[in-house]
């Protein structure tokens, strides 16, 4: 799995490392904020202090896909924003998949902060037969023999895995041949995927652990 996008400007191809993709969604917020409150311009400067980042880390971020501010003017919010979300895809609306209905799941499925952004959680999976057939968060639990069915139905690209690392390639390797191209993974393992498929694990035990090293 490659760790850089390659991206085309003004007729030009760019190779964009992964963490400054990792990087963007924060530009986003801060952006979004600054817009509700009405801000027009904001430099590089105000937006690095927003986000506890260098405004030459700002710069050479944004570079990668092009020019979006003026020296000594800054950059227009409404623009950037509009111009970062199309970017991210985040112009558009997501179908989501839910696998695991345990309790992080369950808490998943309930969270009302995917819907805003533009992810609909619209179906959810579990192997456990006393799982399948509830309803969570609005949703009804399906069996795990109908997710090829239903992901074709409602056009999901995207999951979020949620299941006992016993189960994790498993689920992984099944998603992956329903034609899932990300996935947001909360088990603490590195399960393998094809080149093309994004993963991004989430495990909250290895950021305590790297965080006790400035605290030793």
């Amino acid at each position: 799995m490659t760790s850089e996008r390659i991206v085309a400007i003004l007729g030009t191809t760019s190779v964009v490392p992964e963490i400054v993709v990792s990087r963007l969604p924060q530009y986003v917020r801060a952006l979004t904020s600054l817009n509700d409150q009405g801000v027009s311009v904001v430099s590089s400067q105000q937006l690095g202090d927003m986000i506890q980042m260098t405004p030459a880390q700002i710069r050479k971020d944004l570079s990668y896909f092009g020019r979006f501010g003026k020296q000594g003017r800054g950059y227009s919010v409404k623009f950037l924003l509009g111009e970062l979300r199309r970017i991210l895809g985040l112009d558009r609306a997501w179908k989501v998949c839910l696998v695991g209905v345990g309790r992080l799941g369950r808490a998943i499925l309930s969270y009302p902060g995917f819907g805003p952004q533009g992810f609909d959680i619209v179906a959810a999976f579990d192997a456990d037969p006393r799982q399948v057939g509830q309803m969570v968060g609005g949703i009804m639990v399906q069996p795990m023999h109908r997710m090829e069915e239903v992901l074709d139905e409602f056009g999901i690209q995207i999951a979020i895995v949620a299941v006992p690392v016993s189960q994790v390639q498993e689920v992984f390797s099944q998603l992956v041949g329903c034609g899932v191209g990300a996935i947001v993974n909360y088990a603490p393992t590195n399960p393998q995927v094809p080149h093309n498929v994004r993963v991004r694990n989430i495990d909250p035990v290895l950021a305590l652990q790297s965080m006790t090293f400035y605290l030793s």
